[in-house]
């Protein structure tokens, strides 16, 4: 059974229905997603296939851009796609509502806003009052990762489902998380309890507390330290050795 189900105008929103279904396939499997066209088998009843795939769906979500609510009837290009009742879109939604299917209008834009119960058939006016997902195109991947995440909280369906392991998925809010391991060597010439470490090897920074890292780079006859705790004790000390630094090495 295909767990989510993408509703999507073919004029404007097809490329991003792609992308879409491929990201959550990734995620939750092969069959996981129903998008018209690749969904349906060669030969089937198109009028019937559609309306059983939403009520057969958990999740319903209906990408809309910026020529989504207005964009006009094919049959009768002086009225909206949407109110026509045979528009397939609607017909999408409507089906979705009547079945207790979940709806998430995702926002294809950065400037889009919330939908205007006042714009939509009355049919589907409880679109307009549905928590929204917004994804961008310059930003995809986060924002389908945060989709998915939110979806896996809310659909118990989808969480048995979900490839993606719990340490790598984000917060309450589908950012991601950091993790402050402690962690010794591996980044340049680092040594000991370094908490959070940010940084190359020939640029560290060190946050918390504890001793502070000591990063040793030698180029020649050239030498650069720094040492010292996070108190403020930091020594500096660069340039060429001298000739009593080098005995007292050696001793």
């Amino acid at each position: 059974m295909h767990e989510i189900f993408v509703s999507f105008r073919t004029r404007g929103g097809k490329e991003l229905a792609h992308m879409c279904r491929q990201a959550l396939t990734d995620r939750f499997g092969p069959d996981s997603v129903f998008l018209a066209g690749g969904s349906i088998g060669l030969g089937d009843d198109f009028t019937q296939a559609l309306p059983q795939a939403v009520r057969r769906s958990r999740v319903l979500l209906v990408l809309i851009d910026e020529q989504w609510l207005d964009a006009p009837d094919r049959r009768r290009p002086g009225r909206r796609a949407l109110a026509n009742p045979q528009d397939w879109v609607r017909r999408e939604i409507e089906e979705a509502f009547d079945s207790g299917v979940l709806v998430v209008p995702v926002l294809a834009g950065p400037r889009l806003e919330q939908l205007d119960a006042h714009r939509l058939p009355k049919s589907i006016e409880q679109l307009a009052v549905c928590q929204y997902a917004r994804v961008q195109l310059r930003t995809f991947t986060t924002d389908l990762a945060a989709l998915g995440d939110r979806l896996v909280q809310q659909v118990p369906g989808l969480a048995a489902m979900d490839r993606q392991k719990p340490e790598d998925r984000g917060g309450p809010e589908g950012r991601p998380t950091v993790r402050n391991d402690h962690q010794s060597g591996g980044i340049g010439h680092v040594a000991g309890d370094v908490g959070t470490f940010v940084g190359e090897s020939r640029s560290p920074l060190h946050t918390g507390s504890g001793d502070m890292v000591t990063h040793h780079h030698e180029n020649g006859d050239g030498t650069t330290y720094f040492s010292g705790d996070n108190n403020g004790t930091i020594r500096h000390r660069f340039g060429p050795r001298s000739r009593r630094a080098r005995g007292e090495d050696a001793q």
